[in-house]
């Protein structure tokens, strides 16, 4: 297989400088390579579907070019719309990002023969290390421990499932093609496993366009550790030491960081020459990562990512060296700039990502227009690589990561602060995110103490998502206050005064009546006594007396209780978002002028909770069913949706067939309940 590959390097087109750039990718890593692209000089084109036409990354390149429709199959996997596009506007190398056909063997081969120089390992490195299959066999004979499993070429149901009672329950089946969670699921009893498969081989199909399935045993209390490694075409092969992703949910990664708090100095080593050797088997060329699982004891080599990864920041913030443009020098057939002996590592960096889901609908995916963006300024450590903006929507088409927050520090404990305070100062409004739950996993004290495995967010969900404080003085008051300053800023210049804003008079006192809900806390009300003298607030059977001053960016600073408070608040209609020093709290303010219709919906009912596209039926009607039994899956965002009955009873009607594309609140089924 070596020597195999080694003759395809030589047979490839020659490695040349390249002025333009096309970035085959959307989102957050084309808005990331389009940056340093540009710092180097190079020109970049942007593709995009018809639901990114306004995208970020469409606004950042030199050019964008229209490849298809929203689906991703017809767009962004499209490879010879890919290529034909790149002719188009005389690009001379292509960079994939990740996901998409940033592992596609065919997509490298096609932008070979089509001349362009692919930023990425050759199709043949990427055949025998890109394949989960195929790179456990290669690991194999170069003797690099392997978790126990199957990764042949049969496929068939019978051989899996005696490969699953070998290896010994629970196992993990997982897409051979696949990343990101996707295409993978744990199985615990030979009863779940052909449902698994079926599930497993429709999302991997989806994703990647391959449901060829391995089996794994799934290892005990598990540590994820990676090994960043970057080759050139001169036979140079680098390890730039590696990153901790054990914090994972369904299988795709949450917190990553590094250098790994789990290694010693000597296991470090151990690893990052188990990692050269893996990518040296292939005599890889170009950025890759060689993923391995440990079981406290022993590592075990699970696959080798032949792309950038999603948490690349974290080891060019420790290291100093920017990844996406060590990846265009390999490109254009420099020589790395450093030797194995020349990297070192400084300080710890620690990345979030934040998605556009709902922790507390089981991190639903959320779509919608996103109408206030404000992340912190880049200094003191922090960086953020985003791929959104105020005004971009978030399509139900695509992965829901909407940007990163990542933080560097001389010490772990002090990175984690870091990365913690971005977080708080982060407001994404217009859709729902999972901020919060970030910041509460990034400050758990498990995770701090660095006692954890890959199964710590799903034992931890409870507490990790709690629901949400009932708001306090400060909170109560702060809203008032913003919707004062909204009034007044909406009355227009003229009315810009301190009289106006808090209804002074010569004579007399006045009260107006602020009611606001919240949750499950019910309906809370706050007075607001204006006229002669200074306005003050009444909660309850107290009179609060208060100051506030206006800030940029949204904010003001309240004072109250003797106590000067920073506040952000974002009005939108009756939806008051504020963030204070106590958390985040979403009121809704019963405006008794403005009308307060708010239509709900039953969590009885059987309904799309987002677009998207109907891949099984799982029940038929007329069949009695218990609460929580399956009815139906959606695809929603790349990954499976499973909706359920909501209480026992029949199933009277089924709405919808697969195949069908559905919008956000169509009903679907309807069960009866059962008769008490």
């Amino acid at each position: 297989m070596k020597g195999q590959v080694q003759n395809q390097i030589q047979n490839q087109a020659p490695y040349r400088r390249f002025r333009t750039l096309l970035i085959a990718n959307r989102g957050e890593i084309a808005c990331r390579v389009i940056r340093t692209a540009r710092a180097m000089g190079l020109r970049t084109v942007a593709v995009y579907s018809e639901a990114d036409a306004d995208s970020m990354h469409v606004a950042m390149a030199d050019e964008a070019v229209l490849l298809g429709p929203a689906r991703a199959r017809d767009s962004y996997l499209n490879i010879a719309r890919v290529i034909e596009v790149a002719r188009q506007t005389g690009a001379e190398a292509v960079h994939p990002g990740y996901g998409f056909l940033s592992e596609n063997a065919e997509f490298a081969q096609a932008c070979a023969e089509a001349g362009l120089v692919f930023v990425g390992p050759t199709a043949a490195m990427m055949t025998a290390m890109g394949s989960k299959s195929g790179s456990k066999a290669l690991m194999e004979k170069a003797g690099v421990p392997l978790v126990p499993g199957y990764h042949g070429e049969a496929q068939d149901d019978a051989i899996l499932a005696a490969a699953a009672d070998k290896a010994g329950y629970p196992v993990l089946v997982k897409a051979s093609a696949g990343g990101g969670g996707r295409g993978m699921r744990v199985v615990r009893a030979p009863g779940e496993l052909a449902a698994a498969l079926v599930s497993a081989r429709r999302e991997a199909k989806a994703a990647f366009g391959d449901d060829r399935m391995l089996i794994e045993k799934f290892v005990q209390n598990p540590r994820h550790i990676e090994v960043q490694i970057i080759g050139d075409s001169h036979g140079n092969l680098l390890s730039l030491f590696e990153r901790e992703c054990t914090l994972q949910r369904r299988h795709q990664k949450v917190i990553e960081e590094a250098p790994s708090p789990t290694l010693n100095a000597a296991q470090r080593e151990t690893v990052c020459a188990a990692a050269r050797k893996a990518a040296g088997a292939v005599n890889y060329v170009g950025a890759g990562t060689i993923e391995f699982v440990s079981d406290g004891k022993d590592v075990f080599f699970i696959e080798m990512n032949t792309r950038l990864q999603v948490e690349h920041p974290v080891t060019e913030l420790i290291t100093g060296i920017d990844l996406v443009e060590w990846q265009l020098r390999v490109a254009f057939g420099e020589k790395l700039p450093l030797t194995q002996d020349q990297i070192g590592f400084n300080g710890h960096a620690i990345e979030a990502r934040v998605y556009a889901e709902n922790p507390h609908r089981n991190f639903m995916p959320s779509v919608g227009r996103i109408t206030t963006w404000h992340t912190p300024a880049e200094e003191n450590g922090l960086r953020v690589d985003a791929g959104y903006r105020a005004g971009d929507a978030v399509s139900p088409h695509y992965d829901a990561m909407l940007a990163k927050v990542i933080a560097w520090a001389p010490t772990r404990d002090l990175a984690i602060e870091r990365l913690n305070r971005g977080l708080e100062e982060t407001d994404v409004r217009g859709i729902v995110t999972n901020i919060p739950f970030l910041s509460a996993l990034v400050t758990h004290p498990q995770v701090r103490a660095n006692t954890i495995d890959t199964g710590f967010i799903e034992r931890e969900l409870k507490n990790l998502t709690p629901e949400a404080p009932a708001p306090h003085d400060l909170e109560l008051c702060a809203a008032v206050v913003a919707i004062l300053d909204e009034e007044t800023r909406r009355a227009g210049a003229e009315a810009r005064s301190p009289w106006r804003t808090a209804g002074w008079m010569p004579v007399g006192r006045r009260r107006r009546v602020f009611t606001f809900r919240h949750g499950q806390s019910g309906e809370h009300t706050v007075s607001l006594i204006y006229g002669n003298g200074p306005a003050t607030m009444s909660i309850g059977e107290r009179e609060l007396a208060f100051t506030t001053s206006p800030e940029g960016a949204g904010g003001f600073q309240l004072r109250l209780h003797g106590i000067k408070s920073h506040v952000v608040a974002v009005i939108e209609g009756h939806e008051l978002y504020l963030r204070t020093r106590n958390g985040r709290f979403d009121l809704h303010w019963v405006d008794p002028f403005g009308g307060d219709d708010e239509e709900q919906v039953g969590d009885d009912k059987i309904v799309a909770p987002l677009p998207g596209t109907v891949v099984a039926l799982l029940a038929e009607v007329g069949a009695t069913l218990e609460k929580g039994a399956p009815i139906l899956t959606l695809e929603v965002m790349k990954m499976e949706q499973t909706l359920r009955a909501p209480f026992a009873g029949v199933l009277s009607a089924i709405k919808c067939k697969v195949g069908d594309i559905v919008g956000e609140g169509v009903e679907l089924a309807v069960v009866e309940p059962t008769a008490s």
